[in-house]
């Protein structure tokens, strides 16, 4: 590299800034690699034009690559590309909470569908049992026309005097009544189904928004640490409980041994 002159290296790479081939990245990492690169990645020239390709606009070319000329052109780069990244991080953020927003809308919306599902169920089930009060009623009022026993037509009289409205004109407002309940029901089920698919495509989108490669891996990587950690404990206190088991055999062993040679060998001594 040293046989190449600086003018050569130094138009080389404004060209690839120019072209679009290298960026901020590939600058830096041009700059490490050698003596004579690091000291021609840091002229002004190069990151001016970083500068007009990144940061600037048509319009404002000029006033922005004269401030830029004032002070260092790479410190006024790292200066806006902060303020980039600051941004960016913000219209994230932001993102963030209206998908949250959305998330929290949609739950709220599902919380008041099923109470109003409850609250027409709980309504066509009191309609359907009025209603079969009707008919029982409507038969009582036929079965009056014909002789019964004393006990089941007192029964069936006291059942026609409750009724204190015509009964076919209740029944036919029951009627259509429950009918209503049940297109009211019908609609909460549609409607709970369509918040509930918005719901799962808003909080998938927020988890695409909360996901962070780096983040993950880290959790990923730390949940496999401490399941290491854990076998590695159970398998040290299954070997330490294998070692004092058999200490406790070697133990017995040398006491029944010490047991016989007594045992046997005290009465051929006495003799």
């Amino acid at each position: 590299m040293g046989g190449v002159p600086d003018e050569l290296w130094r138009q080389i790479l404004e060209m690839g800034i120019q072209n679009s081939k290298l960026n901020y990245k590939d600058l830096c990492c041009i700059s490490i690699s050698c003596r004579l690169l690091h000291r021609l990645s840091s002229e002004d020239s190069l990151w001016l034009l970083l500068l007009s390709s990144d940061f600037s606009s048509p319009n404002q070319l000029n006033p922005n690559l004269n401030n830029a000329t004032s002070a260092s052109a790479k410190s006024t780069y790292k200066i806006k590309f902060d303020r980039e990244k600051a941004r960016k991080v913000a219209a994230h953020r932001r993102a963030v909470l209206r998908k949250e927003s959305e998330v929290l809308e949609f739950e709220r919306k599902i919380r008041e569908i099923e109470s109003g599902l409850r609250q027409e169920t709980e309504k066509m089930r009191d309609t359907a049992a009025e209603l079969s009060n009707l008919h029982k009623a409507r038969q009582a009022y036929v079965a009056l026309n014909v002789w019964q026993p004393e006990v089941i037509r007192g029964r069936q009289k006291q059942i026609v005097e409750q009724s204190a409205v015509p009964v076919e004109s209740r029944v036919h407002s029951l009627e259509m009544e429950l009918k209503l309940c049940r297109q009211r029901i019908s609609s909460f089920d549609k409607a709970y189904s369509y918040e509930k698919r918005r719901l799962e495509m808003a909080m998938e989108q927020l988890a695409s928004l909360k996901y962070h490669p780096l983040r993950e891996h880290k959790l990923i990587s730390h949940g496999d640490k401490e399941g290491n950690k854990k076998r590695k404990k159970l398998k040290t206190s299954h070997i330490c409980k294998s070692l004092c088991h058999f200490d406790f055999e070697q133990n017995v062993v040398c006491n029944f041994n010490s047991k016989l040679k007594a045992y046997f060998f005290t009465p051929l001594l006495s003799c």
